[in-house]
C-alpha cells in the first residue's frame, strides 16, 4: 500500500478553508466584523508569506470557540460545509482521490488549518486519515493553545513521521500533492512530489527541481 499525501487549502478544494471560517464567523456575527476581518486577513497574508506564527494565529481563531458550545458549533460546521466548502469542491481533486483509492493506496490529508474545520471536509472526501493541527481542550472547552506539533512548515514533516510511526508505514511509492510553498520541506520528504496550482515560490522550486506541476482546476 503507497501512501498518497494531499495538502488541501487551494489544492484539494479551490478556496482556503482557514480564511473561510473567519469569513464565516464574521458572517454570523459571531465575532466583532471590523477587528475580527481586519486580522484574519493579516494573518492570511502572513500564511501566503510564510511568515506565518502558527500559535498566534491559532490563539485568534480558536478564541471565538472558546465562547461556543459543541452543540451550536456541530451546526456551525454543518452550515459552514454546505454554504462555503461545497461550492468550492473540484471535480478534478475528486479524480484524482479516486484514482489513488482505486488502487489501493492510502489517502491521508495533511494541512495546517486546525481540525475544527477540516475534520469534516476530510470526512466529505473520504479520505482514510487527517493531520491538522489541533487546538487544545480541557475539561471541554478549547484554550486557544494547540496540542502537539502544529502541521505547519517543517512540522508536517514532524508530524508524518510520527504517523508513520504509528501506523507501521513508510514512504515508500509515496506521493504529496500541494499548491504552497509552506510545504516544500515534506515536497522534499517524499518519493513523488507534485505541485498543485502551485503558487509563485513553490512553482519555481518545482521547476528547479524538476518536479510535476499539475492543475485541478477548471
Amino acid at each position: 500500500m503507497a501512501l498518497a499525501i494531499f495538502d488541501l487549502d487551494n489544492t484539494l478544494i479551490a478556496g482556503d478553508s482557514d480564511h473561510a471560517w473567519g469569513e464565516f464567523l464574521i458572517e454570523k456575527s459571531l465575532v466583532d466584523r471590523d477587528a475580527f476581518k481586519e486580522s484574519n486577513d493579516h494573518f492570511y497574508q502572513q500564511y501566503l508569506q510564510g511568515t506565518l506564527d502558527i500559535h498566534d494565529y491559532i490563539a485568534f481563531a480558536i478564541e471565538p470557540m472558546t465562547r461556543i458550545s459543541d452543540e451550536q458549533l456541530a451546526e456551525l460546521q454543518q452550515e459552514f460545509m454546505q454554504h462555503h466548502i461545497q461550492p468550492i469542491m473540484l471535480p478534478k481533486a475528486a479524480e484524482l482521490l479516486a484514482s489513488h483509492r482505486n488502487k489501493g493506496d492510502c489517502l491521508l490529508i495533511i494541512t495546517a488549518t486546525n481540525s475544527i474545520v477540516t475534520t469534516p471536509i476530510a470526512k466529505l472526501l473520504e479520505v482514510d486519515d487527517l493531520i491538522a493541527t489541533n487546538p487544545e481542550k480541557i475539561d471541554g472547552c478549547y484554550t486557544g493553545k494547540i496540542t502537539g506539533v502544529p502541521s505547519y512548515q517543517e512540522g508536517k514533516v514532524a508530524r508524518l513521521t510520527e504517523w508513520l510511526i504509528e501506523k507501521n508505514m513508510d514512504l515508500q511509492g509515496s506521493v504529496f500533492y500541494s499548491d504552497s510553498h509552506n510545504d516544500i520541506p515534506l515536497l522534499e520528504k517524499v518519493e513523488r512530489a507534485v505541485a498543485v496550482d502551485p503558487d509563485e515560490a513553490l512553482e519555481e522550486v518545482a521547476k528547479n527541481n524538476g518536479w510535476e506541476v499539475i492543475s485541478l482546476r477548471g
